[in-house]
């Protein structure tokens, strides 16, 4: 809280008198006239995926484009935070132009803006062990970045390490972020809770709840709390082919009331497509910065600025991230193939740089297959500053294939795998138990490629 300076208060006319405004009983009444509401403004931002490829093709220049962006951005809105909620890096063992990118981007922002609070939790692309190791050392320099949980000897939650003060202009501490990075099944207790319930939805819940509970008992009343997750909500709305599920599959989506009331804001991650949740505005979606997936070439990307007045959410206003690689459908409709190698073959664009040139998808309606088919689209598209990414055939009568409507094994997820071949085998969809064993398995396979 901060008093208006005496030049502020003689330029304003006010009526006193001194006998009465100073009295012991109207002291404080006449005080709190001049004192201004604690106002914090943070950014919140998910899912950039460094280091990401789209069929092929490396995506750095749109990556730099967009932290340029987001450093004018936090510089123009005088932001008090930032928070990252998760997916930092498109794998878990991303090159090293992707943490040389990371770093110069924390560098850059902590030159520019030397007071604002940054903090990023892992998701479920990053490796926790690799977002841990550089901890202690960002710490010093007030940037969090939590890759997992912690527990101790006793295997008791460290609440403390995700619970990070965030202070507002005068250098006081306005809010308090619960920074809960991606979960895991291995981070869950789920010991002792009753048969009849989901034990992984309830076994996120009770770390949501043991960190929410330390926030409490440490935060003042006129201090805001902030929630980070990085997890699949009920009814979140997905994007094709561009998020992993989480926990095994949508049957473990998240209910909104995992997060108490008292949460002021929700900043959370893993949906690419920016949305509320249980039409709640202070449990949101930011998306992804950049388009993951060509299925994304048709919504805005953006980052959200939250307003939080003393302790309560006044706004979310979303900023948009200027584009800057085009994302391309020639022709908008699947056509037969003579008609399409007209259409590229009248193209007309300007010459850019490479990394610059429009990314490509050709959908094509054949009888059968089509031998040579690629060599005849990259025939018409000679000379042009064009990058081929996607031929994708739709047939007049479609073929029997044996699952994924002929989707390439890149684009294909591993719990879709096996929900197709339990749908095969035994109908309906593989149960909880099942579900949740494969998700364990499946992570254990990535921590051990990690390693």
């Amino acid at each position: 809280m901060v008093l208006h300076s005496l030049s502020n208060v003689a330029a304003i006319s006010v009526e006193f008198n001194p006998a009465r405004d100073f009295s012991e009983t109207n002291l404080p009444n006449f005080l709190n006239e001049w004192i201004t509401s604690v106002v914090l403004k943070i950014i919140h931002t998910s899912d950039w995926h460094l280091g990401h490829q789209l069929h092929g093709y490396d995506r750095q220049y749109e990556h730099q484009a967009f932290l340029d962006w987001l450093k004018q951005c936090l510089i123009d809105e005088q932001a008090d935070a930032l928070l990252v909620a998760g997916d930092v890096f498109d794998s878990a063992n991303p090159p090293a132009s992707a943490w040389r990118m990371l770093y110069r981007f924390l560098a850059d922002i902590a030159k520019a803006l030397p007071d604002l609070n940054v903090v990023i939790t892992g998701g479920n692309h990053d490796s926790p062990s690799k977002l841990d190791a550089p901890h202690e050392l960002l710490k010093a320099f007030d940037l969090h970045l939590i890759g997992a949980i912690a527990r101790d000897g006793d295997g008791d939650l460290d609440t403390e390490r995700m619970r990070v003060p965030i202070t507002d202009k005068s250098g006081e501490v306005a809010a308090w972020v619960l920074a809960v990075p991606f979960l895991r099944s291995g981070d869950l207790r789920t010991e002792g809770l009753d048969e009849k319930d989901d034990r992984l939805i309830e076994g996120v819940r009770a770390i949501y709840q043991q960190t929410e509970q330390a926030g409490r008992e440490n935060a003042r009343a006129d201090q805001a709390l902030i929630a980070m997750g990085h997890v699949y909500m009920a009814s979140g709305e997905l994007s094709e082919m561009s998020e992993r599920r989480i926990l095994g599959g949508n049957q473990h989506a998240l209910p909104a009331d995992i997060f108490s009331e008292d949460i002021a804001y929700v900043a959370l991650g893993h949906l690419h497509l920016a949305q509320q949740v249980a039409k709640q505005s202070r449990i949101r979606y930011c998306g992804s910065p950049i388009p993951l997936s060509l299925s994304e070439c048709h919504y805005r990307h953006q980052v959200l600025a939250v307003t939080l007045e003393d302790n309560q959410l006044q706004s979310v206003v979303p900023h948009y991230v200027p584009r800057a690689v085009d994302l391309w459908r020639v022709p908008e409709q699947p056509a037969p193939l003579e008609t399409v190698l007209d259409a590229l073959a009248g193209l007309t664009l300007e010459p850019l740089p490479l990394s610059q040139q429009p990314l490509l998808d050709v959908p094509v309606l054949l009888d059968k297959p089509q031998p040579m088919l690629r060599e005849k689209i990259l025939a018409a598209l000679e000379s042009k500053p064009v990058r081929l990414a996607k031929i994708t055939p739709h047939y007049r009568e479609q073929p029997q294939t044996s699952g994924f409507r002929q989707q390439r094994l890149s684009e294909v997820e591993p719990y879709q795998v096996l929900r197709h071949g339990w749908q095969q085998k035994y109908q309906g969809e593989p149960d909880t138990a099942l579900s949740a064993t494969f998700s364990q398995l499946l992570e254990q396979l990535e921590q051990d490629e990690d390693q």
